[in-house]
C-alpha cells in the first residue's frame, strides 16, 4: 500500500505542475492582445528607419529594405527638437509638482476638516470631472489672455495647477489616516500646515506615485491647449512637434514616425523603470477607495 502511494506521488506532483486548459487559454488570449497592441508601435519604429519612398510604398513593407537613420538626423538637425523636449519636460514637471501639492493640501482639508458646505463643495468639485475640456476652453483662454500669459510656457502651467481628480484621490488616502495622530500633533503644538507637511505628506507615497504618473503623462501628451496657447516655434512642446513635421512635410511619414519614436521612448523607459511603483499605486488606490 505504501509503495502504491509512493509511486503515485510523482505523477500527482507532475499533474499539479501541468497548466490547466483555462490557464493556457488565458495566456493565448493575453498574448494575442499584446501582439495587437504592440503592432502599431512596432510599425512606427520600423517606418522611422525607412526611406521617404519606402514609407509611402503600397502595399507597405513590414521591415525596411535598407535601414537608415536619415529621418532621425533630419528631425534632430532641421528642427529645435532638443528645445521642444526641454519645454515639455519643464511644463510636465512643473504641472505635476503643483498638482501634487495643491491636491494633497486640498485633500487634507476635505478629509480632516469639518466646515459648513464641505460635502456640497466636494460634490461640486467632483461634478467638474464630467465637464469636457472644450466647454471651458474659451473661459480659460480669456483668463490667460487677461493675465498676459499667452504664448508663454506659463500659459501651459497656470491653468493646470488644480486637479479635481487629484483632490479626490488624495482625500481617499488621507481619510484612512487615523485622526488620533493628527490630534496628538495638535496637542504638541504643531500648526495645521506643519501637520500636513510633516505628518500627512510623508504617508502619501503611493498616492503621489499614481497621481504623479497620470499627471505627468497627461501634461506631456496634451495637444489641444498648447496648440491654441502657443504660437512661437521656440515655445512649442513635443506633441506640437508631430504637427510641425506633419504640416511642413506632408508626405514625409518617415520624419513623423522618427519624431514619434523620440517622443515615446522616454515614456516607455519611465514606465519600465517605475512599473512596480505604478502597479502598487493603482492597487492601493483601489483599496483606499
Amino acid at each position: 500500500m505504501k509503495k502504491a502511494m509512493t509511486a503515485s506521488t510523482p505523477s500527482t506532483k507532475a499533474s499539479a505542475r501541468r497548466p490547466s486548459l483555462s490557464t493556457i487559454t488565458l495566456y493565448v488570449v493575453l498574448s494575442l492582445g499584446a501582439i495587437v497592441m504592440l503592432t502599431p508601435l512596432f510599425q512606427m519604429i520600423m517606418t522611422s528607419f525607412k526611406t521617404s519612398g519606402e514609407a509611402l510604398r503600397v502595399p507597405p513593407t513590414l521591415l525596411p529594405d535598407r535601414p537608415t537613420l536619415e529621418a532621425y538626423r533630419t528631425v534632430l538637425t532641421q528642427a529645435p527638437f532638443g528645445l521642444w523636449f526641454r519645454n515639455s519636460v519643464l511644463v510636465a514637471v512643473s504641472v505635476t509638482a503643483l498638482i501634487l501639492f495643491t491636491s494633497s493640501l486640498a485633500g487634507y482639508i476635505f478629509a480632516k476638516f469639518k466646515f459648513p458646505g464641505r460635502d456640497l463643495l466636494f460634490t461640486l468639485l467632483l461634478g467638474t470631472l464630467m465637464v469636457p475640456f472644450p466647454v471651458v476652453l474659451i473661459p480659460i483662454y480669456l483668463i490667460v489672455n487677461n493675465l498676459h500669459l499667452l504664448n508663454t510656457l506659463f500659459a501651459l502651467i497656470v491653468p493646470s495647477t488644480v486637479s479635481a481628480f487629484g483632490i479626490f484621490l488624495m482625500r481617499q488616502f488621507i481619510a484612512a489616516i487615523p485622526d488620533d495622530l493628527i490630534d496628538a500633533a495638535r496637542l504638541d503644538g504643531a500648526s495645521e500646515f506643519g501637520i500636513y507637511w510633516r505628518l500627512i505628506r510623508p504617508q502619501l507615497g503611493p498616492a503621489f506615485g499614481a497621481l504623479g504618473i497620470f499627471t505627468f503623462l497627461s501634461s506631456r501628451n496634451d495637444y489641444l491647449w498648447p496648440l491654441i496657447a502657443i504660437n512661437d516655434q521656440d515655445k512649442m512642446t513635443l506633441p506640437l512637434a508631430l504637427a510641425f513635421f506633419n504640416s511642413s512635410h506632408a508626405t514625409r511619414y518617415d520624419l513623423v514616425m522618427a519624431a514619434a519614436v523620440l517622443i515615446v521612448l522616454p515614456v516607455i523607459a519611465a514606465f519600465l523603470f517605475f512599473q512596480r511603483q505604478f502597479i502598487n499605486a493603482l492597487v492601493l488606490s483601489g483599496m483606499k477607495g
